[in-house]
């Protein structure tokens, strides 16, 4: 079959240009140079550009900050054949809207309802229509309009009125996504009481799932007051833990109360399956849904689908749903294009293997200890959300079943805050580590800081597989030591520092790591800024000679935003750490560096006085030798001619300042030894008593053994050595003699009397030569 030219030629073209934009790679540094001020805009050429020329200036617009936009260039590179046809679909359908009217009417009703069929099969929604929209909260917007056009008969004439009247009520449970209901109350004209928040099960069941019963209360409620329900928006997988909500209880109260039923969420995906849950498949008989295919298949930029059953066409064209210009129904053409290229079988290819690899996952997650789940159903939950926690000693210890089912212990406001840090920074050590898993960190209400792994949005794009998976799991074993470490060593930590004088107990809670300390500075009556700023130079100090120590741990200032100033932040450690050790070192460390201030300053002070003192007794010497030697003597032809024929001789009176003493002394001491005295003994250094033997390659803050039994052990085992070594001398007996123990003790005894003898007889003689050769060198200065 022949292909249209310039069908064949746009799909070349769109090839070529994707391959360009697609490599990441720069060939020369030239290249970079050349684009350095592209984020200046300048003017239109007037001669204009050649494609490549324009595409070169996208691709280094989209690849010019290779840091940040890492991401973004791997999610390119996996959108694959199928994304190139959902890209060609943008460019079709501009195409196909230059056609003439009756050709275009035929082409996109052909696209609109193949589309829309091949949906409702694949999804189970029987005899729907479909709606689709860029933005996935359009399609509840235009449904919550069509909803108020039936329940509303005079609402196209009279309007607002009509809606004054009898307030509609929109209910919206509290685990669906933030500002959902704002965006829809600001669209329809609403005032926010029209919105009402359904609060979750708290005390049965899941802590996601909509509380039917009080849900019923709320709509009877409202209902009495004069007010209409209207419509309900549930949930088939939470945005945070992806929980159902019990659409069959919900379905019934809505058809109780006339209400309309609108389901969202990425369970919805898992209706493609073979096997699908109860819970989720009674979405099959809500009255619309709201389906995202792009993430779920990893189609760029194709849009989201809102299924719908309604008998009235005209309500719908009011309402928005269906449009009778024919441009708006090739928004369907990407989809239309990506759907055939896949087929059935590579749909629901992807949406298994992500369920896949989230059962996955769970099943490792079950044999870690330390980690808690909170996934609703175990056997098809394509979302699952983990974290890290430490059970208490004095907590009952229940069922794994249980606990992986829901995480609801009683945490203390301190404690929860800080394994919300824990968590948060565990979910960014494993993004960072795994960064084909697609993990992020979720904020829910009962349970605080998650980890959450939704392959259904992310593993089409970033292509993840199943040894991504193990990887994660790996890394997970790796992370949950330190946690547990850091976790029993935080204690520990805050009561050294507190019992360390010196040193100032910083609690911050929102840092993931041992703790905050601070050297707190021992002020001599200065002012606050001067005492800020020294206390800012000894901790800065500090800090430098932290780093500068052969140690895993990391010191730091804390976070960029919301630190505590002046303070050094100890990051994650393991469980050989010596708290002690540390703790001494950095008191130690900042009063070294205290000290070491102090004397800087007071020897400049002393250093300035002697100058002072220096110059005023120079003044003094010069006025005595004037007195000495005469007036006649300072004359220059008389004074020659004077110290010629009597020569005055004056013994030199020098000065030397002694940086240790802080005074001047006289020379005369120094002239008559020929040699310089050392003055006082400077101070020592002030040093701690952290200096401990360490084995070769172990660093400082380990622990070298855990227990005293193995130090008694290993000692043992020396001692047994040191034995064996003095068995394998041979004995020194006269034939035919044997020694005994006692014997062998007091020959033991004699050596070591005779060694010391030796030691001190060669003291002895080591000490007379010494004193025979000064003797020799006194008599040779004397001759």
């Amino acid at each position: 079959k022949m292909v249209d030219p310039t069908l064949a030629e746009m799909g070349k073209n769109l090839n070529e240009a994707m391959k360009m934009l697609e490599d990441n790679q720069r060939k020369e540094e030239e290249n970079e140079k050349r684009y350095t001020r592209k984020d200046i805009p300048g003017p239109l050429q007037g001669s204009g550009q050649d494609m490549v020329s324009i595409l070169q200036l996208v691709q280094n617009l989209m690849h010019g900050e290779e840091e940040e936009e890492s991401s973004q260039a791997y999610r390119l590179q996996n959108v694959g054949e199928q994304g190139h046809m959902a890209l060609l679909g943008h460019s079709l359908a501009a195409y196909i809207s230059v056609l003439d009217r009756e050709r275009l009417r035929k082409l996109t009703t052909r696209i609109l309802s193949d589309t829309t069929l091949w949906l409702c099969r694949l999804f189970r929604y029987e005899n729907g229509s479909a709606y689709y929209h860029e933005d996935d909260r359009e399609g509840l917007l235009k449904i919550c309009r069509l909803v108020i056009h039936t329940r509303y008969e005079d609402y196209t004439v009279e309007g607002f009125n009509v809606l004054y009247t009898k307030q509609p009520v929109i209910y919206i449970s509290s685990a669906a996504r933030m500002g959902l209901g704002q965006a829809l109350c600001n669209q329809l004209g609403l005032p926010l009481s029209c919105m009402c928040r359904v609060p979750c099960n708290t005390m049965f069941g899941s802590q996601h799932q909509m509380d039917v019963a009080l849900l019923d209360r709320l709509i009877k409620d409202d209902a009495e007051s004069g007010k209409l329900p209207l419509l309900l928006v549930a949930n088939a997988g939470t945005p945070g833990a992806g929980h159902t909500d019990k659409l069959g209880r919900l379905k019934e109260l809505c058809e109780q109360y006339n209400m309309w039923l609108h389901v969202e969420g990425v369970n919805l995906a898992t209706l493609a399956l073979g096997y699908v849950s109860s819970s989720v498949l009674a979405a099959t008989k809500c009255d619309s849904m709201t389906l995202t295919l792009g993430s779920w298949l990893g189609l760029p930029a194709v849009p989201a689908v809102t299924l719908y059953r309604h008998e009235d066409p005209s309500l719908s064209l009011a309402a928005g749903l269906t449009s009778s210009q024919p441009v708006e129904k090739l928004r369907a053409l990407p989809l239309w294009l990506s759907l055939q290229y896949l087929g059935h079988d590579g749909i629901v290819e992807r949406i298994k293997h992500a369920s896949q690899l989230s059962q996955r996952l769970l099943e490792n997650l079950k044999n870690l200890d330390f980690i808690k789940t909170s996934v609703e159903d175990e056997l098809s939950s394509p979302v699952v959300v983990f974290k890290f926690f430490q059970e208490h000693s004095n907590r009952d210890q229940t069922s794994h079943a249980t606990q992986a089912s829901t995480i609801q212990h009683p945490i203390i406001s301190n404690e929860r805050h800080v394994y919300d840090t824990l968590n948060q920074w565990l979910g960014e050590q494993l993004a960072q580590l795994v960064p084909a898993s697609g993990v992020d960190v979720v904020e829910l209400e009962d349970e605080g800081t998650c980890v959450r792994f939704s392959p259904l949005m992310t593993s089409a794009v970033l292509g993840t597989e199943i040894q991504d998976v193990d990887q994660l799991v790996d890394c997970l074993k790796m992370k949950i030591p330190v946690l547990t470490s850091t976790l029993q060593l935080r204690e520990e930590f805050e009561q050294e520092v507190k019992r360390t004088v010196g040193l100032l107990y910083i609690e911050d809670l929102s840092w993931p790591g041992l703790g905050v300390v601070r050297y707190s500075y021992h002020s001599d009556g200065k002012n606050d800024d001067k005492q800020e700023k020294e206390l800012e130079k000894i901790n800065t100090e500090l800090l430098k000679k932290l780093n500068e120590l052969e140690s895993d741990l990391s010191f730091s200032l804390g976070p960029e935003f919301g630190g505590e100033k002046n303070c050094v932040y100890i990051g994650m450690v393991t469980e050989d750490l010596d708290v002690s050790e540390l703790v001494e070192t950095i008191a130690a460390t900042g009063r070294e560096i205290e000290e070491n201030s102090r004397l800087l300053e007071n020897m400049t002070e002393v250093v300035r006085k002697g100058i002072q003192e220096a110059q005023l007794q120079l003044q003094k010497a010069n006025e005595e030798r004037l007195l000495e030697e005469g007036l006649l003597r300072q004359i220059p032809v008389v004074g020659s001619v004077l110290n010629w024929f009597s020569p005055f001789q004056a013994s030199p009176k020098g000065r030397t300042f002694n940086l240790t003493a802080g005074s001047l002394e006289s020379t005369e001491s120094t002239y008559v030894s020929k040699a310089q005295g050392t003055g006082a003994t400077p101070p020592p250094t002030p040093t701690s008593s952290r200096a401990k033997q360490r084995l070769p390659g172990q660093k400082i803050f380990k622990r070298s053994l855990r227990s005293s039994d193995a130090f008694s052990e290993t000692s043992s085992v020396s001692h047994c050595d040191d034995l064996e070594k003095m068995d394998q001398r041979p004995p020194t007996l006269s034939p035919g003699q044997e020694q005994g123990p006692l014997e062998t003790e007091r020959t033991e005894q004699q050596k070591e009397v005779a060694e010391a003898t030796n030691k001190e007889t060669d003291t002895i003689q080591s000490d007379k030569s010494l004193n025979d050769c000064t003797k020799v060198e006194e008599q040779e200065s004397q001759r």
